[in-house]
């Protein structure tokens, strides 16, 4: 296809390059100082995993794995570029997060209302859609004690197993702790702790990544990779995110992931929900 400049065709390329070249940028930045002092201790209850998987990983084989990816909205704009990346590598992927939803902490009030959407749905896309892997990425509102915690977090190791599929629980990265969200603070600390100790507990098809290794602690801090509104990630955060989610799946499971470069250009950059947080 031939560009003509200016015509809307042209100023979409041009965008989406420019756009791709800042977030291949951010990534190469943010996956080196994630790795810095890394010695895959973020990966709890994956020693075996790893251990069995290493030659394979090192091979450069692809996988044929299938992830379905559960979370809220924070998930749901790091979805893009973590399909494209597992679609690059040669995983199936299924986005199943949920705006103002996807906890399937049974917790208080409103995360019992919220769990409940999360886990009808959930049940249907496990029946239908056959992951290997299920995702889960700790959400905003696993409201809840931490013992409500643990229980909900068991309870989706269960499910998972029964459906035939590993359970990683990933960290969310740091946001800002609003008016919203401060009534749950205790909570929102707590959930990282609980996903932790359930995937301690020796359940083999569990494993707890520390994502704090790619974003830090410190919601405010540039290397959180926020919008500005201080909860999401763009374009740049969220394809750094799924580079470092793609590389640990693969230590996991023995496959080599395709690098940024193959699927950072994709048409993902462009996604609406990016330009609702105010994304360039």
């Amino acid at each position: 296809m031939t560009f003509r400049p200016g015509t809307v065709t042209s100023r979409t390329w041009q965008r989406r390059r420019a756009l791709s070249a800042a977030v291949l940028l951010a990534v190469t930045g943010a996956v080196a100082l994630a790795g810095c002092g890394d010695d895959d201790g973020d990966a709890t209850g994956s020693k075996a995993a790893a251990s069995s998987t290493g030659s394979a990983s090192a091979s450069g084989a692809g996988t044929d794995k299938r992830v379905l990816w559960v979370g809220d909205s924070i998930a749901g704009v790091e979805a893009p570029p973590l399909g494209a990346a597992l679609k690059a590598s040669g995983a199936a992927f299924k986005d199943d997060s949920s705006d103002g939803g996807g906890t399937v902490v049974e917790g208080g009030r409103m995360s019992r209302a919220l769990a409940r959407s999360t886990w009808k749905r959930l049940r249907a896309d496990l029946a239908s859609f056959h992951p290997d892997v299920l995702a889960y990425q700790i959400t905003t509102y696993d409201w809840g004690t931490p013992a409500q915690q643990r229980a909900s977090y068991r309870k989706l190791a269960k499910t998972a197993e029964e459906a035939g599929a590993d359970l990683v629980l990933v960290s969310a990265p740091p946001y800002k702790i609003d008016d919203f969200y401060a009534p749950h603070a205790d909570a929102i600390k707590s959930a990282p702790a609980a996903a932790r100790a359930v995937a301690k507990s020796g359940a083999g098809n569990v494993h707890f990544l520390d994502a704090s290794k790619l974003w830090g602690t410190d919601g405010g801090a540039d290397r959180a990779q926020r919008s500005s509104d201080g909860i999401h990630s763009c374009q740049q955060g969220s394809a750094a995110f799924a580079t470092w989610f793609v590389e640990r799946l693969g230590k996991l499971y023995g496959f080599a992931p395709a690098g940024p470069g193959v699927w950072a250009k994709g048409a993902w950059v462009e996604d609406r929900g990016y330009a609702e947080l105010g994304c360039g």
